[in-house]
């Protein structure tokens, strides 16, 4: 349906990019970063040039031997300007020898230090994160450090800004310093912006001096923490204050100023996070703040920057977008989580990444759970699942591997999505009591220092007396997940069910503990059994009659595939018997055989939302009767969830019954609901199109985002509403990947883009430029390539038809510019 339609395009588009290749991760071996020298705190004092994108700095870095004497320190210093290089001893300063070369700063020492004997070394530099030459990844798409945005404060472009970003070792862009995760410092900042900017850095404000037109602000953080957590944001930026957590601790937002009134919209749920977490963790949040800021074009999704997080500007988000569902939620909670993974205890090396993002990724499961309950939680956590098992070269990873190609290589899904499934594995294998008291030990068994999966096993066993080798091998230290073929018998004569659990493949065969559910007269009894570590394993039951069902994993918990060929009368008894939210989704997204509507129909019933908004999406792919039609209206009006409203009145506008619904239509414009009215509009579109040309010539374009434009491009284009071009341009150019599957929307897409082709309209072609840039970058297969140079092909022809004019040049040439680089 159309209000999937730009989902579809990237999964279209990524069809057509290959998959990040990687090995197992047991070949070439990155050691831990030996540590010579242990850092003890950072001072600095920075000043920032706009015009040439560079940052003033003054540092001076206490440190000492690790544990052997020496007499040099060495630094990461990327792209730098080295001015001079100082022992400071009681206020003096004593020229030191040094050189500078590689991003490398190696300064010789007036001495030979021992371990325990601090000293300070003063560095007076500039930074230049243009000159940098580190480049990005898929996971973080740029390794500068510092970013400038909108240097010149152009009024057509995103408020001016600066900010950073330090994983993986993007600290090193702007202050020299050991960037490596298993060093730990405190530090202080003095920043000095215009007297219209605020900033942020970690810690507290001590103090905000004015001088003229300037000001310079004191940032002083107490804890160590990981060099690449160093984060500094400055700008124009609204700050909201919410209340406090336990009275005491600063929770505040960043956001630009027309924001505002929804920021607590967006991260009103900061506080009871923090609560719930500091209670499941048996450990209170350990800083003295805790803020966040929204940025424009960063180069991830988010930060977890002690005390200072950073957000991409995603996560904004328009007041009757969040009436629907905040999008964002399981990222804020993935980022706090991180101030106890990954700030309070760091990986020791970027090979253990699990030990900070699998818990983040897990804590995003935590919380929906306790906020939106079971049934929120395990859709979560099935679609992260869904998409680890999407990536074909991810199975041969293992989630703790020292032979990666590059150190981003390890932010993948392996690391995040399957290491969170890992540990739900293993709670619900030692049990909860167990399992969250042995995260208590390993955070302050590791408090304010590094940690590995080993530690993290060595926690585990502790406090449950059992031998945990064989799962961290077989999870943490091999890779893969079971693939289980599941065949079944019963035998009326002996009265005995067999289940037949087969692994695929040929001898990487794994263990571990099942759940099969088996059905009599609409019931389920749970067994609990042990598949061990070989080809077939056959479970026998005793029973008087054959089962109605037989549901293995009902739950989800064992990450694993499973091939379990269900009837559609199974699947419609499971749909309507089964408690477990994984059971239920297996049956209302199960192969639709003809008779598969009466499961989608019992699937509008579901006490889980998600369930019955796809039971709506398919309901669509059938010739509805006027009966399935009044069903699917009494839903549109009356569901307690805008998303699921929405989807019904798809519904209602794709059926031939749909001029029987205008009023409805009409009144869910007056929703408070981004969904519901987009719903409205292009059912409108399909049923009034006067009445949709009415509503968009009286619409703000910032007010509709490009989702709920897709369906309204005829109307746009009909009636020549330019004002909506920005909003869709950049999808535009996909209508020969949409072709194949939708014909109605490629042509309307193809007309659009032939219209806008047509115009001396440079932002559109700035726009499209942009939104491709990230596509050519990882597009590989030679077909989407040839799509794309083809619809470029035909823009540029359609310029050059144009009188041409020195701004229609600038478009060819930014045409050119994209299309080169497929």
């Amino acid at each position: 349906m159309k209000k999937r339609l730009l989902a579809s395009i990237a999964l279209l588009v990524m069809g057509y990019v290959s998959a990040q290749t990687d090995t197992s991760g047991r070949g070439l071996y990155h050691a831990t970063p030996e540590k010579k020298t242990a850092l003890k705190h950072t001072s600095l004092k920075v000043s920032f040039n706009f015009d040439n994108q560079t940052l003033d700095g003054e540092e001076w870095i206490t440190a000492a031997p690790f544990f052997y004497a020496n007499d040099s320190l060495i630094l990461d210093a990327k792209a730098m300007l080295i001015h001079k290089v100082a022992l400071s001893q009681k206020g003096k300063q004593t020229p030191l020898s040094y050189r500078y070369e590689k991003d490398m700063l190696r300064i010789k020492l007036n001495k030979t230090y021992n371990k325990g004997e601090n000293y300070t070394v003063y560095i007076q530099y500039t930074a230049q994160p243009e000159m940098v030459t580190d480049k990005g990844s898929r996971a973080i798409t740029d390794a500068k450090g510092l970013y400038f945005i909108n240097p010149k404060g152009e009024a057509d472009k995103p408020m001016r800004q600066v900010w950073t970003q330090g994983e993986t070792e993007g600290s090193s862009c702007w202050f020299p310093t050991i960037d490596k995760p298993n060093q730990k410092m405190t530090h202080e900042i003095e920043i000095t912006v215009p007297n219209s900017f605020v900033t942020l850095s970690n810690g507290l404000l001590k103090s905000s001096l004015k001088k003229g037109s300037m000001r310079t602000d004191r940032w002083v953080m107490d804890k160590p923490h990981a060099p690449y957590l160093v984060f500094m944001g400055a700008g124009e930026f609204a700050v909201v204050k919410d209340k406090p957590w336990r009275g005491k601790v600063p929770i505040e937002y960043y956001v630009e100023k027309e924001y505002a009134p929804v920021a607590k919209k967006i991260f009103g749920n900061t506080s009871d996070m923090i609560t719930f977490f500091s209670e499941r963790f048996g450990y209170d949040f350990p800083w003295a703040k805790y803020a966040q800021m929204i940025v424009r074009e960063f180069v991830s999704g988010a930060m977890e920057n002690t005390t200072a997080v950073s957000h991409a500007e995603t996560a904004y988000q328009s007041a009757d977008a969040l009436n629907d569902q905040n999008h964002w939620e399981p990222i804020i909670a993935h980022e706090l989580a991180h101030h106890w993974f990954g700030d309070l205890v760091t990986t020791e090396s970027w090979s253990n990444l699990t030990v900070n993002e699998s818990f983040a990724n897990y804590s995003e499961y935590l919380w929906i759970d306790h906020k939106y309950g079971r049934d929120a939680a395990d859709y979560h956590l099935r679609n992260n699942t869904l998409q680890y098992h999407q990536r074909p070269d991810d199975f041969t990873k293992d989630l703790v591997r020292f032979g990666y190609d590059s150190r981003e290589d390890m932010f993948d899904l392996v690391s995040y999505n399957k290491g969170g499934a890992i540990l739900h594995m293993l709670r619900n294998y030692l049990g909860d009591e167990a399992f969250f008291k042995a995260i208590t030990d390993y955070l302050k068994s590791n408090e304010y220092g590094t940690g590995e999966a080993h530690q993290l096993r060595l926690s585990f066993e502790k406090i449950s007396g059992k031998d945990l080798n064989w799962f961290f091998n077989q999870w943490y230290f091999g890779s893969g997940n079971p693939i289980v073929q599941v065949k079944k018998a019963f035998d009326a004569e002996t009265k005995k069910l067999s289940v037949n659990i087969i692994q695929k493949g040929e001898d990487n065969y794994f263990q571990f503990p099942l759940d099969i559910d088996i059905y009599h007269n609409g019931k389920a009894v749970r067994h609990k059994v042990w598949v061990n570590a070989k080809k077939e394993n056959l479970f026998t039951f005793e029973m008087s009659v054959a089962p109605e069902l037989v549901d293995i994993n009902p739950e989800g918990i064992v990450i694993l595939e499973e091939r379990y060929i269900k009837t559609w009368e199974e699947n419609l008894y499971q749909m309507q018997h089964a408690k477990a939210l994984k059971s239920r989704m297996e049956a209302v997204t199960a192969p639709t055989a003809p008779q598969g509507k009466e499961i989608l129909l019992a699937g509008l019933k579901d006490p889980y939302f998600q369930i019955r908004i796809i039971a709506l999406q398919k309901l669509a792919d059938y010739e509805l009767t006027k009966e399935d039609v009044t069903l699917v209206e009494k839903v549109a009006a009356n569901d307690d969830k805008n998303l699921v409203k929405s989807a019904a009145i798809w519904v209602l506008a794709t059926s031939k019954y749909k001029r029987d619904y205008i009023d409805l239509y009409e009144k869910a414009l007056n929703i408070a609901s981004g969904s519901v009215r987009n719903a409205a509009l292009n059912a409108l579109a399909r049923t009034n199109p006067a009445r949709a040309k009415n509503f968009l010539e009286k619409a703000n374009p910032a007010d509709l985002d490009a989702d709920q434009l897709s369906g309204l491009t005829p109307v746009i284009i009909d009636n020549k509403m330019e004002k909506y071009l920005p909003a869709i341009m950049p999808y535009t150019v996909y209508y020969p990947f949409i072709e194949r599957d939708n014909a109605e929307v490629a042509a309307n897409f193809k007309k659009a883009y032939d219209w806008a082709m047509g115009l001396d309209n440079t932002e559109l072609v700035v726009l499209l430029n942009k939104s491709l840039k990230g596509i050519a970058q990882d597009m590989e297969n030679p077909e989407g390539k040839q799509m794309l140079i083809k619809a470029l092909e035909e823009g540029i022809s359609i310029k050059r038809g144009l009188h041409q004019t020195e701004s229609v040049k600038e478009q060819i040439r930014l045409l050119e510019e994209i299309k080169a680089m497929f």
